[in-house]
């Protein structure tokens, strides 16, 4: 036994969450997502197996999922900054407004009870996959991105949510931008940029959210508050940050070869699945 668990057992559950973070890496990626729609439900199971108590479980997983989303998204970027991709006039005005969201979702998340987070993916998610799934070209809120104002207010928007899903931001700024004509490419590889802008600020967010909140169960060994900082797990981070950088360039290499309907599509199912998933869990 080590950690409570039988060696066979934990075996299994590195060699699963090292896995995971390959699938992580190609699809943050590919879609210029961070990852967390990936992390947080397979981190959820992981700590409901280390009985990490219900009332902060969420909250834990989220956390780990934007320390997790910093090395993942900061390869994803630079593999599409290097194809000209990105976007930079977009990512200067939205920075401060998602690191302000971004704090803002951290001080929520020291508060909010664990169902606010699974709404908030449930209902994020499920927007964004009828989006991309059904829209039309007439599905518009312009041909062109709006002022500054409100593409400030854009970006508090962007902030807040992810910070309260635990993703890099990259579904949420990628429908903005779609929604205003720009090419599904462009807006992917411009995502992974906001994904940057997202997982430092929320990964220090949640460190700050969770300070002290382990002493609240005494009944629970510090272990199965797995070795975090906060609501950050040093533990899960470490088994998924190695393959999640490894593949990332993988993927956003193969968002460049498909088409624009196609990666729309495989971005719609992908969030469809991420929604109800967590819509059973409620």
């Amino acid at each position: 036994m080590i950690f409570g668990m039988p060696y066979g057992d934990l075996l299994l559950l590195i060699l699963a969450l090292l896995a995971a973070g390959a699938l992580t890496g190609v699809l943050a990626g590919l879609f210029g997502v961070g990852g967390g729609t990936v992390i947080v439900p397979i981190l959820y199971e992981l700590f409901r197996i280390l009985e990490v108590p219900e009332a902060v479980r969420m909250q834990l997983c989220i956390g780990t999922s934007l320390a997790v989303i910093i090395p993942t998204s900061f390869r994803s970027f630079m593999t599409h900054k290097r194809k000209g991709a990105v976007d930079l006039s977009v990512l200067r005005i939205w920075a401060v407004p998602i690191v302000a969201g971004v704090l803002g979702g951290s001080v929520i998340a020291r508060y909010a009870s664990p169902e606010i987070f699974k709404v908030v993916f449930v209902v994020v998610a499920g927007f964004s996959a009828i989006r991309l799934l059904f829209g039309r070209d007439s599905w518009r809120l312009g041909d062109d991105l709006p002022g500054s104002l409100p593409m400030r207010i854009y970006g508090v928007v962007i902030g807040v949510l992810s910070s309260l899903m635990g993703i890099g931001g990259g579904q949420l700024s990628t429908m903005v931008l779609t929604f205003y004509r720009r090419p599904i490419h462009q807006a992917v590889a411009t995502s992974a940029g906001v994904g940057m802008l997202v997982s430092v600020p929320g990964a220090l967010g949640y460190m700050y959210a969770g300070w002290g909140r382990a002493t609240d169960y005494p009944d629970v060994m510090a272990l199965q508050f797995p070795l975090s900082i906060g609501f950050v797990s040093l533990i899960g981070a470490a088994l998924f940050i190695p393959t999640s950088v490894m593949c990332a360039s993988f993927g956003a290499t193969l968002a460049h070869a498909l088409s624009r309907r196609k990666l729309e599509i495989a971005f719609g199912l992908f969030l469809l699945a991420v929604s109800v998933r967590f819509l059973l869990t409620l």
